[in-house]
């Protein structure tokens, strides 16, 4: 049993509970008591306006989700239903994720991005509720276009890895759970090769943007301050900060050799590169 499960009782749950939330959790799917099955929870899924039956189980399943608050009833009478509440979809999250990454997926806002390590493509995960990049990202102009382009989001989340991997900005390590082994200390020891790359790959695309955009970029993809803090600090005029970080992001992506295809819808959102990316450059 899990830790976290043992503190609330929810490691106890039967099969049919267990079943019953997976049910609940699902789009278009319900729940309910029916009189003439007293003894039964009565399921059913909505295709299409259409109600469709899918089974019964024991009452008994949702008395437990209820007594640990993973599902609710909702209305009174012959027909209640039974609802699922936060807590039930967290569990379920919980207990979904990956066993190392438990905790991470169900208190973080994390997705999953594709980014170049070492002159490879890798798989991370990241809490991208900490990131300005994606909060830009999701966020549109009154063209109806993304406040930053996929290019840029790309050379600023790669940026992002390095400093992280290169523990260059350790306060903000924990958020990324993809990293190198022995991570626990700062000194030569602890240096991997890992290390030592990302180390080298970021302070060369720091120096290759210049000495304007370099600060603004450590405090956006390093320390990850929003642009409101960062115009604070600065002294400089309101959403300016979006402007200048547009420039940096761009020139950053040049210096990583990434540009965006424009043939075609179907090539809109690709990236490609056009000349040697960073890590092939001369230190």
């Amino acid at each position: 049993m899990r830790i976290d499960d043992r503190a609330n009782g929810t490691g106890q749950l039967t099969g049919a509970a267990m079943r019953l939330l997976t049910h609940l959790a699902t789009k278009g799917a319900g729940a309910r008591q029916l009189a003439e099955m007293p003894d039964d929870i009565t399921l059913f899924m909505d295709r299409k306006g259409v109600t469709l039956g899918a089974g019964r189980l024991p009452l008994a399943a949702a008395g437990m989700l209820v007594a640990h608050d993973l599902a609710r009833w909702e209305g009174a009478g012959p027909r209640r239903a039974l609802g699922i509440t936060p807590a039930g979809v967290a569990h379920l999250r919980r207990r979904a994720a990956e066993p190392e990454a438990r905790f991470i997926s169900q208190h973080l806002d994390t997705a999953e991005r594709t980014l170049e390590v070492e002159g490879a493509r890798q798989t991370v995960r990241v809490d991208e509720g900490e990131s300005p990049l994606a909060w830009l990202r999701a966020r549109r102009d009154r063209n109806g276009q993304p406040f930053v382009d996929a290019v840029c989001f790309e050379a600023g989340e790669r940026l992002r890895a390095d400093l992280t991997i290169a523990q260059l900005v350790p306060k903000v390590t924990m958020h990324w759970t993809a990293g190198p082994a022995g991570q626990g200390g700062h000194g030569p020891a602890a240096a991997t090769d890992t290390m030592i790359a990302a180390r080298q790959r970021a302070r060369r695309a720091l120096q290759a943007v210049g000495s304007d955009f370099a600060g603004l970029l450590m405090d956006v993809c390093g320390f990850l301050k929003g642009l409101e803090t960062i115009e604070r600090e600065r002294g400089w005029p309101p959403r300016s900060g979006k402007v200048i970080l547009k420039l940096a992001l761009r020139r950053l992506a040049e210096v990583y050799g990434l540009s965006a295809e424009a043939r075609g819808k179907a090539a809109s959102g690709a990236i490609r590169r056009w000349h040697a990316p960073i890590d092939r450059m001369e230190a």
